[in-house]
């Protein structure tokens, strides 16, 4: 389809909706914006995008207004299963999403990550990676910058890689980046997807326009993704943290090693690397496979692996107060992800949990304290249910409170030294906070202002 004759209306007034709306008011294609918000302040919506005074603007609703368009593109947290989209579709209109639309006006080499966890330090560790070889990288999607706020700037001698998520994939046609992987599948979002498999086809959706000469990058200890590696009809890179392969990168004995026709060798130590934990050596394998495969040579790729650091609100060291030392892993908004949390931990540790409901079971996350949990102090929509399961479990060390300052404060006042605080909540943020990093900055804020 070629948008430039098209009638289009992007839905959502984020940031990445906006981001849309200026990128495609910029290549002359009509648009109008759309919120489902009857009541948006318009002139707080000007301040932060002062272009969109150029732009038609409707709220509330579309009716009788529907069949003026010819593409909708939809912001990612605007669900695809809405009346409103359903009408849309069954209308004939083209449902697109923020990355199918970037994807059709940018340039150059792209690579895409995808994953239920350690896709944000996946994605800007290989985009460190690949500015270290390369002098015009844009590293974008669900890290926080969206595609469409550069596509426009990319030329045939731009490299970008994106970090994608399962609600970006749901709404692409086109996209077929060079290089893809997908880290691992977990539960999540079931909310929003309903089902598992809907879920993990979401997931694998990444590869789906994927040519032969293609790469597709998978975790082989995830049984999902190992049997939908033999499904794949472009060159697949596995990467284990459990086994030894033949071709691909593993873990063994503290050493990553990479693979190729049966023959070994080794690749980095990981007491050469700043990350901490097994989950964080399959960030590294992944990133490497990638930026190997975009074309990055190998010396300077583990010239970035010694130098890299742990991402912001990811297993994040933040401070040591009175001997007890406080992590930020707010990025932990899933039970899977946030068991990584607990694995690093090498202290008795006060955990603060809980959160929006994605809903998402619990048990493995309980099983997995294994002793380290000294304490789990619980806030948000999901406490009493993470209680209950907690209590399941026959673990009765719990406190619920009501604040999230709350729960900093009651750790601050309860830990001993020799302790340490971990914000890993196994929950999304909403409800209580605008997103996971806000909820970061707070607990760093809060915990930096403690006296000694």
């Amino acid at each position: 389809m070629k948008l430039e004759n098209k009638k289009v209306i992007v839905v959502g007034t984020g940031i990445s909706g906006i981001a849309a709306t200026e990128l495609l008011m910029e290549k002359g294609v009509q648009t109008t914006l759309f919120d489902g918000n009857k009541d948006l302040d318009l002139e707080k919506l000007y301040d932060r995008a002062p272009k969109l005074k150029n732009v038609p603007i409707l709220l509330g609703d579309l009716e009788g207004k529907i069949n003026d368009f010819d593409v909708a593109v939809l912001s990612p947290g605007v669900p695809t299963d809405l009346p409103i989209v359903n009408e849309m579709r069954d209308n004939g209109i083209e449902i697109w999403g923020e990355i199918e639309l970037a994807y059709y006006f940018s340039k150059g080499l792209v690579g895409a990550i995808t994953g239920t966890n350690g896709k944000t330090t996946t994605t800007a560790l290989t985009g460190e990676i690949l500015k270290n070889y390369y002098s015009d990288v844009k590293v974008v999607g669900n890290i926080g910058i969206p595609y469409t706020s550069v596509a426009k700037d990319t030329t045939e001698k731009t490299v970008t890689i994106a970090e994608i998520s399962s609600f970006q994939l749901e709404t692409i046609h086109e996209f077929a980046p060079k290089v893809t992987a997908i880290l691992n599948i977990t539960p999540d979002h079931l909310n929003r997807h309903h089902t598992m498999q809907n879920y993990i086809e979401a997931k694998e959706a990444i590869t789906k326009n994927q040519k032969e000469d293609d790469v597709t990058v998978l975790n082989y200890e995830d049984e999902v993704l190992r049997k939908f590696g033999e499904t794949l009809n472009n060159k697949v890179i596995y990467f284990s943290s459990q086994r030894k392969l033949d071709n691909g990168f593993y873990l063994d004995n503290d050493v990553i090693y990479f693979a190729q026709n049966g023959e070994s060798k080794k690749f980095i130590h990981v007491d050469e690397l700043n990350l901490l934990g097994v989950h964080n050596y399959e960030n590294v394998m992944a990133a490497s496979a990638v930026a190997l495969s975009m074309g990055v040579p190998e010396e300077k790729v583990i010239e970035v692996l010694k130098k890299f650091q742990a991402v912001e609100h990811r297993i994040e060291y933040v401070t040591e107060k009175s001997g007890v030392k406080y992590y930020n892993d707010s990025k932990g908004t899933n039970p899977d992800a946030a068991i990584k949390g607990i694995q690093a931990m090498n202290r008795p540790t006060f955990l603060i949990g809980g959160g929006y409901d994605k809903d998402s079971e619990y048990d493995e996350w309980i099983e997995s304290f294994d002793g380290k949990v000294k304490k789990l102090v619980l806030i948000g929509q999901t406490k009493e249910k993470i209680a209950d399961c907690a209590k399941k479990h026959n673990f009765n060390d719990v406190v619920l409170l009501d604040t999230f300052e709350e729960a900093v404060n009651y750790c601050h006042d309860n830990a001993l030294s020799g302790d340490a605080v971990l914000l890993s909540p196994a929950c999304a943020s909403w409800g209580m906070f605008a997103n996971y990093e806000e909820r970061g900055r707070i607990f760093k804020e809060l915990v930096n202002n403690f006296c000694d």
